[in-house]
């Protein structure tokens, strides 16, 4: 957005639309929307704006790089409102949704390392590439190589090291889907499985959520581990960063617009403070 007045000369809803690069409906909308806070009126109803709206606008278009469009409309509505407390809240909940964000991601990492031939699971041996279960002893007995018909929830408990009920709740938590034996209904795990109860397991002993690991398994799924799924989290924390910064961008000019209107005393009754309704 171009530079706009230094003062508080009046704006049409088009002078304030050509400065942004904006319609005149839009800046109509932003103004219903309480993104802006409301204009006042001339005596034949037509809207009037300062450099304040400006500002408003501004800002709102910075946090909508970081925060998204919802995000930022609701953060500039209720700041308007006269509720500064609740405006910072909603500032606080995105930084720790994308804080939630980048522990998935550290976890899908670690998920992966623990996968990897260099890096075992607890009590298991596979591959991160398949999910194949090699031929191991446990209770001195050897274990099958993943046979064709999978091995059952005993097998892969006793390989995991880990107790049949945990798989049972894992699988009522929807982490694991494991399919069931026509007839008998007795669970089989495939390959694929297994290697989803391996992470499983290796992310609860490092003290991870369900909610958590849901995201882990489905970029597994998605991704089909190995390369691909490694790319993909190189992306992803790559756009993190971005939207990090995006997003301090948007917190600055949070912070000077709101720091403008207190100081111009344009508030509620409120002593949240914020700018307050204007006559229509």
């Amino acid at each position: 957005m171009r530079p706009g007045p230094a003062d508080d000369r009046p704006l049409r809803s088009v002078d304030l639309a050509r400065l942004a690069g904006l319609s005149t409906q839009q800046i109509r909308n932003y103004e219903e929307a309480g993104v802006l806070p409301p204009a006042e009126r001339t005596a034949s109803g037509y809207r009037t704006f300062t450099d304040v709206h400006r500002q408003a606008l501004t800002t709102y278009r910075t946090l909508v790089k970081g925060y998204g469009p919802v995000a930022a409309a609701r953060i500039m509505r209720t700041l308007h409102a006269g509720d500064v407390p609740a405006a910072l809240a909603l500032v606080d909940a995105a930084h720790a949704a994308l804080h939630e964000e980048r522990g998935a991601l550290r976890a899908t990492g670690e998920a992966l390392t623990a996968l990897s031939p260099a890096g075992r699971g607890p009590g298991g041996r596979g591959s991160a590439e398949t999910g194949a279960v090699e031929t191991g002893a446990v209770g001195g007995e050897p274990l099958p190589v993943a046979r064709r018909s999978g091995l059952r929830i005993g097998e892969v408990a006793a390989l995991l090291g880990v107790r049949t009920s945990a798989l049972r709740v894992w699988e009522a938590a929807g982490l694991l889907t494991p399919t069931r034996q026509r007839g008998t209904g007795y669970r089989v795990f495939g390959p694929a499985d297994v290697r989803d109860a391996r992470v499983v397991d290796s992310l609860r002993r490092g003290h991870y959520l369900f909610r958590q690991i849901r995201p882990v398994l489905e970029g597994l799924r998605r991704e089909g581990g190995g390369e691909p799924l490694r790319a993909a989290l190189a992306a992803r924390g790559a756009a993190l960063t971005a939207r990090t910064h995006a997003m301090l961008e948007g917190a600055g000019a949070l912070h000077g617009y709101l720091a403008r209107v207190t100081a111009a005393g344009t508030t509620t009754g409120s002593t949240a403070g914020g700018p307050g309704p204007s006559p229509r």
